[in-house]
């Protein structure tokens, strides 16, 4: 399983913590079984390949984060969906939304541009073609207002850290 399937996973489940009631740690305990992978995985080919120890905990990880930072990436979403009302947007569009902010602003092993990445391919997959380019404009808008920039890798043979008279 790819660190994507997992993400997409995670994603499943968020979806499902606004519809089921329960608490991410209710859920995670009952969804991260290899017989309820068994047997969805007749109709949902992500379900196929039960999840190692690392990534169940990346799964883990984002679906309690976006359970504890709720409120806050539901805000950032209210303020970068301009023009929309939270509650017109799809389910599945505010799940993919809350997964990358999260791993945007609390998961600094995965580059913004990646996990931006990840949130449009799962929209095309899942949503209208159209609601991809919403969904990365509102987090192109998210990370150039909200994040600091990442640092770029050095270039080939580039001197850090030399007095400006010994470049």
């Amino acid at each position: 399983m790819t660190r994507s399937n997992a993400r997409e996973l995670a994603v499943h489940f968020v979806f499902e913590l606004g519809f089921s009631g329960q608490r991410a740690e209710e859920l995670l305990e009952e969804a991260l079984k290899r017989p309820v992978f068994e047997s969805i995985s007749q109709m949902e080919p992500l379900y196929a390949e039960f999840p190692n120890v690392e990534q169940r905990e990346y799964i883990t990880t984002l679906v309690r984060g976006v359970e504890e930072h709720g409120a806050e990436l539901d805000g950032y979403i209210s303020k970068y969906a301009i023009g929309w009302n939270f509650n017109r947007l799809p389910r599945v569009v505010v799940a993919i939304l809350r997964v990358c902010m999260f791993e945007i602003l609390y998961m600094q092993d995965v580059p913004n541009a990646a996990a931006i990445n990840e949130a449009v391919e799962l929209t095309k997959h899942y949503e209208e073609p159209e609601l991809a380019s919403f969904v990365n404009g509102i987090l192109g808008s998210f990370v150039r207002t909200e994040t600091l920039p990442q640092p770029q890798a050095p270039a080939p043979g580039a001197i850090f850290d030399a007095p400006e008279g010994e470049r």
